[in-house]
């Protein structure tokens, strides 16, 4: 069963009903990229009348974690994933439709890949930036994913 934009908005409503009822939303996602949009509404928003960050977080970090997930499906292993770190900075107040896009699934491949030759657990930093209707980067966030090959 492949991962598809579908599979992962059905998924957020009943294992991350959080995301999903602050309108978090898969767009796409391919070999190398995943794209997540939000858009700001009074459920989702802050007191000075933005975008909560934590809302930003679940978008900018459902585009790398969808992206670990679909390349653990295809590689056939039983893989364990976990965020181990994260960071996120913020440069625009967050109006509007935001949409968050990671464009680094040659890096996952690349641990997946020594996680199984090796055997032991690896790590990788993904890179999430969110920007609005404008064309304007708001936030960008960072998470070190660890996987790990399960022992049979």
């Amino acid at each position: 069963m492949t991962v598809s934009p579908k599979k992962l908005n059905t998924f957020l409503l009943f294992k991350l009903p959080s995301a999903y009822f602050c309108g978090v939303r898969t767009k796409s996602l391919d070999e190398n990229s995943c794209v997540v949009s939000v858009k700001h509404r009074w459920f989702n928003q802050n007191p000075f009348k933005s975008m909560f960050w934590a809302v930003q977080g679940m978008a900018a970090e459902l585009t790398t974690g969808a992206l670990v997930m679909s390349k653990i499906r295809n590689s056939g292993h039983k893989i364990s994933m976990l965020v181990a770190s994260n960071n996120g900075s913020f440069t625009k107040k967050a109006t509007g439709r935001i949409t968050f896009t990671c464009n680094e699934g040659k890096n996952i491949d690349e641990a997946i890949k020594n996680a199984i030759a090796t055997g032991e657990g690896q790590t990788v930093w993904l890179n999430s930036k969110g920007i609005n209707s404008e064309g304007i980067q708001v936030s960008e966030f960072n998470f070190e994913w660890t996987i790990k090959v399960r022992s049979k």
